[in-house]
């Protein structure tokens, strides 16, 4: 474990200087204005053949696309219009994909003003998030599958394969929004290409970077952010700068500094140890030493400082049910990460043989707790003093504990280009790899045990071939083989397999493409599902049960050596919808619809043994990761968006269900229903924008037994951006305008008197009514 926060601020402060002094010198404050923001980006055919383009043209068409319309006056970009490449690994626009895709671009990230990385998914159908308040840490899930790395996350390539199992999702990761330039996101194992144990998806974030930040014609530039809003003391401040040292070397970096206080739900309950401060900076570096070749080195730097636990919520020495108002421990933590990355890029217009991407990178995750608080002045059977309370499940108060994971990966991958006749054809191949180490501390509690320290090693590679045919025919057929092995102490398992995945559209006219897609995805069993072992301790009160190896507890975890990897079997019809000039000139229709249908086979769920006597009652004596028959997800997406210009609407969400089809019981992580329903105009010129958004959730009540079901919920949400001139926007947005209480997942309960956990409980609830409002201010000279 890391010690303290001093490196991780000190980095982060070295980046805001080297912000300002890269970008202050040269051209004092002198700014430009670029006059062809406005034109719209020219599209061409998928898969065309390869000509050379001027430089000046390809140093142009390798901004993001985004980037050059956040202008006064621009015609707006619709965000289905992004390139991207996760799903096929070549570069495409999401709404030309054949496979369901959704982007959120930068300028999205920053009218919404978000708080939390959840903020800015509204839009994004399939996609959820169980986050607890007194925890900043993200924990995603698409089509209902989240946890173990279900959903791969990857940030500038680099997975986030963080867990520590708790009384929440196993399997979460840290990450600013004010650092990211945006998402891209692939629902189900259409995407199997991308990377080992995406059963659910990919969600691929990409950090800001120089583009993000220099306009057209300038030299240097820098971005400076400001917001406040209430519910209670939220407060940001973040700078970002660039220089372009030569045309061919870029250095870039920024900092952010993030912090707010306890916030009220919408009843009005004050949501104990939801406070953090949270401070972060980036830095990278570009050089492209030859025509065609671009060099990357990057880092990221976090740290979050928070206290993670709910208090009491009354004295527990009154004869009130301790279920009402027993809280749990407190710790306060200090969590770091540190993301680095290498890549190196290779494409020529005229090159048909090759268009590489080689990247290697490093992240770790320190998180170091120290226990501040125990629910009851106890001694925990002897194992504490009354001057310091606690127990054998969470330590004594003064206790240290901590986390680590460190990841190491490279991900290595070509293109190769032919035409045979009217059949335009990309090769696709590559190669990744990655490396879990896990380490556990635990100077008197529990989490040696739950959360087993171990290597786990996946690796994997594959073939895709991509085929147009004239205007209308689109084929994609791949193969994908993954193998992994763990290691601990005492035990070794590994696996491999082949997955396949073919997807067929046609184009029979012009803007309307439906396909249909079947792809299989691989998930090698985690270190914690496979390892885990020992008895769970007893809080200080008497042992149930003797466990195999030695330990007694409240009952028993088991390992499991023959746990098989979960598969994932996705088939898939879509449409994709793209029209440009319906109504008007300059008006624009974007939609995908789909409807699915995954089967997990060997979908991998904590099992229970049937319950038991003893003195104390009938409780279950074993707990292990196993195996169940089989289950099932389907549902149905749509992400539609129609823009006139002066004003837009749109309409997206899911409806979705899945259910262990063995017991025929729903599975708890499932978001039945979310439609959002976005408007907005745009005035003075297009310079102000504002907008309304409504999403209105379903509640999840079927469930496996012990489980409290979420709230079916709707919010109200208002966004305003101002460009007041081309260099000051402020931004304004009220999110819950309803006020609305909430609690977005289902919660289950103890695995020893059935009643709920109230740690979660008590901070699942989201914030009730925030009024925020932000600056943003961009100096740029040539």
């Amino acid at each position: 474990m890391a010690d303290g926060a001093g490196v991780s601020r000190a980095l982060i402060l070295g980046a805001s200087v080297f912000s300002f002094a890269a970008a202050l010198p040269q051209s004092g404050l002198a700014q430009t204005s670029d006059a062809s923001a406005a034109r719209p980006a020219t599209e061409r055919p998928k898969q065309a053949k390869r000509k050379p383009k001027p430089a000046a043209e390809q140093q142009a068409a390798a901004q993001p696309v985004a980037n050059a319309r956040a202008q006064i006056g621009a015609v707006p970009v619709q965000s289905l219009d992004t390139i991207t490449a996760v799903a096929s690994k070549t570069e495409e626009r999401a709404i030309d994909a054949l496979a369901p895709v959704s982007s959120v671009t930068l300028e999205k990230v920053q009218g919404l003003q978000p708080n939390r990385l959840s903020d800015i998914f509204y839009n994004v159908p399939g996609v959820s998030f169980q986050e607890r308040g007194d925890d900043p840490a993200t924990v995603v899930n698409v089509r209902g599958l989240q946890d173990f790395g279900r959903v791969a996350v990857v940030v500038d390539g680099a997975r986030q394969n963080y867990q520590r199992t708790g009384h929440n999702a196993n399997g979460s990761f840290f990450l600013d929004p004010e650092l990211i330039g945006g998402v891209d996101v692939v629902r189900g194992p259409t995407a199997n290409i991308y990377g080992s144990g995406a059963i659910g998806g990919v969600v691929s974030f990409r950090s800001k970077d120089i583009d993000d930040v220099l306009r057209p014609g300038e030299r240097w530039g820098v971005d400076m952010s400001g917001s406040y809003g209430s519910n209670k003391d939220r407060g940001m401040g973040s700078v970002f700068g660039g220089v372009r040292a030569d045309p061919n070397v870029d250095v870039f970096g920024g900092a952010v500094y993030r912090t707010q206080s306890q916030y009220k739900d919408g009843a009005g309950t004050e949501i104990g140890n939801t406070g953090n401060d949270i401070a972060a900076g980036l830095m990278k570096v570009t050089i492209r030493p030859a025509e065609g070749h671009e060099f990357k080195i990057g880092g990221i730097f976090q740290d979050y400082q928070y206290n993670i636990g709910q208090p009491n919520r009354g004295p527990t020495t009154t004869a009130a049910p301790l279920a009402a108002i027993a809280g749990s421990s407190v710790y306060a933590s200090d969590a770091r990460n540190y993301t680095g990355t290498l890549s190196w890029k290779y494409s020529k217009p005229d090159d048909m043989l090759f268009d590489w991407n080689i990247s290697v990178y490093g992240n770790r995750t320190d998180n170091d707790q120290v226990k501040t608080y125990n629910n009851r002045i106890t001694t925990g059977g002897g194992v504490c003093a009354l001057a310091n309370p606690g127990n054998n499940i969470s330590g004594c108060v003064g206790d240290k504990r901590g986390y680590s994971l460190d990841t190491v990966g490279l991900d290595v991958n070509n293109t190769t280009r032919f035409n045979f006749g009217d059949w335009r054809n990309a090769v696709t191949y590559g190669f990744d790899a990655f490396r879990d180490d896990v380490e556990t501390f635990d100077s008197r509690g529990n989490s040696n045990i739950t959360t087993p320290g171990g290597q786990r090693t996946v690796s994997g590679g594959f073939v895709q071939l991509k085929q147009n045919y004239s205007t209308w025919l689109e084929l994609v057929s791949a193969v994908r083989y993954d193998r992994y092995e763990l290691n601990s102490l005492n035990t070794t398992t590994s696996g491999d397999r082949l997955s396949p995945k073919i997807t067929l559209g046609v184009t029979p006219v012009t803007g309307f493409t439906p396909y249909v897609s079947y792809a299989e995805g691989y998930r090698a069993p985690s270190i914690t599902e496979t390892l885990i072992s020992g008895g769970h301790a007893t809080g200080g009160g008497p042992a149930l049960f003797n466990c195999p190896d030695g330990t007694s507890g409240l009952f028993c975890f088991l390992p499991n050596a023959a746990l098989r990897p979960e598969v994932g079997k996705n088939k898939e019809a879509g449409i994709n919808l793209k029209y440009d000039g319906i109504f008007t000139a300059n008006d624009s229709f974007r939609g995908k619809i789909n409807v699915f249908h995954n089967d997990v086979d060997g979908y991998i769920d904590l099992v229970a043994s049937r319950p038991t006597t003893t003195p104390f009652g009938r409780f279950s004596q074993f707990y292990q990761y196993q195996n169940i028959a089989h289950a099932r997800i389907e549902g149905f997406e749509l992400e539609t968006m129609y823009d006139a210009g002066d004003w837009f609407v749109g309409v997206a969400g899911h409806l979705m269900r899945g259910r262990n089809t063995a017991t025929n019981v729903g599975l708890a992580t499932i978001t039945p229903r979310k439609v959002t329903t976005t408007g907005g105009v745009r005035l003075l010129d297009r310079s102000l924008i504002i907008a309304a958004q409504w999403s209105s959730f379903g509640a999840n009540n079927d469930l496996p037994a012990g489980y409290l079901p979420s709230t079916g919920y709707e919010l109200v949400n208002l966004y305003l951006t101002w460009n007041a001139t081309k260099d000051i926007t402020f931004t304004a947005s009220v999110d819950n305008l309803l006020n609305q209480y909430y609690r977005p997942y289902a919660i289950p309960g103890s695995s020893t008197d059935g009643t709920t956990q109230n740690d979660v409980l008590f901070s699942s609830p989201g914030p009730g009514t925030v009024y925020k409002a932000g600056l943003k201010i961009h100096l740029g000279g040539a």
